[in-house]
């Protein structure tokens, strides 16, 4: 399979990932072994690429911001919302009892990984893991606000929801709609509103550049911890993917129903329960899940994997 394939199909499921209150494109980058490359491509934002601009050097500043990833990882994410997207947000409609137990293998699948990927485990990284496991599941656990819509609020929403989306664990539509922000931006988009979505991009934008800095500086100076960090976070986000759940409170925002208030349960205590549909079922669906990673890695990102490492 070619190089530019592999990364777009990335890019394909990191989008469909983000359609998913809960679950992050970033976790899925861990997942398929693109994360680090992608950290370093958005991080290069320095004096030397701004040089190679002035200087219409776009060869150099093609190479400088991996362009051959990020052109067809971004083709991916926008394919994969534009098509995929529909599909993911009927299921999580129809059978989220069965989706969710497919992400929480998947989640399940890449903390396995991360974990893997710490050399020399020690208390102190037990300790990271355990501050990671009470972040991501407090944020999980959030209970939906509402905020005031200042164009200020809007720009810091934008930082705050681009930075969710690249670290694993955590959803960037899902802080959105916690912040109470979720249902004016999905309208300022429908309706056009050039301001709006300015203000909200350039918020998106100066935090990702500015947050991809960041993390590509912890990956590389302390990278045992961050991994241990990032592990805590996605084990924690498990709160928010648990399949057994029961929604008590609904919003519809445009087209979309979505959960705001929830508490999970154990599979037997769903009213009129059916162990093969409402336990045995979701189970297989979660291996599915867990299984899927090692294959995915095994058939054609191993050597992504390998590299990250």
């Amino acid at each position: 399979m070619p190089s530019w394939l592999k990364i777009y199909l990335s890019g394909v499921l990191m989008g469909a990932a983000d359609v998913v209150p809960g679950v992050s494109g970033g976790t899925i980058a861990f997942i398929l072994g693109v994360y680090d490359r992608l950290i370093t491509a958005l991080s290069g934002v320095n004096q030397a690429s701004l040089r190679m601009l002035l200087r219409g050097d776009f060869k150099s500043l093609w190479r400088h911001f991996d362009g051959a990833l990020l052109l067809p990882l971004g083709a991916g994410v926008v394919t994969s919302i534009v098509t995929i997207a529909g599909l993911i947000t009927h299921l999580l409609a129809v059978y989220p009892l069965y989706l969710w137990s497919v992400f929480f293998g998947l989640i399940l699948a890449s903390a396995y990984f991360l974990i893997h990927q710490i050399h020399g485990f020690s208390v102190r990284h037990l300790g990271m893991l355990v501050v990671g496991v009470a972040f991501g599941a407090g944020v999980s656990l959030l209970v939906p606000t509402q905020l005031d819509t200042s164009l200020l609020m809007v720009f810091c929403s934008g930082m705050v929801a681009i930075c969710a989306m690249i670290l694993p664990g955590i959803s960037g539509s899902f802080l959105l709609l916690m912040m109470g922000m979720y249902g004016f931006i999905l309208s300022a988009v429908k309706s056009a509103d050039i301001l709006i979505i300015a203000v909200f991009s350039m918020g998106a934008l100066i935090g990702l550049l500015s947050f991809s800095k960041l993390l590509n500086y912890l990956l590389h100076h302390v990278r045992s911890m961050t991994l241990s960090l990032l592990t805590g976070v996605m084990l924690g986000a498990l709160v928010k993917v648990w399949p057994w759940k029961v929604t008590e409170t609904w919003s519809v925002i445009g087209d979309k129903k979505i959960a705001m208030q929830e508490h999970l349960v154990l599979p037997w205590q769903f009213v009129d329960y059916y162990w093969p549909t409402d336990f045995l079922l979701p189970l297989v669906f979660v291996c599915m899940g867990f299984m899927s990673v090692f294959l995915i890695s095994y058939a054609f990102l191993q050597n992504n994997t390998n590299n990250a490492r």
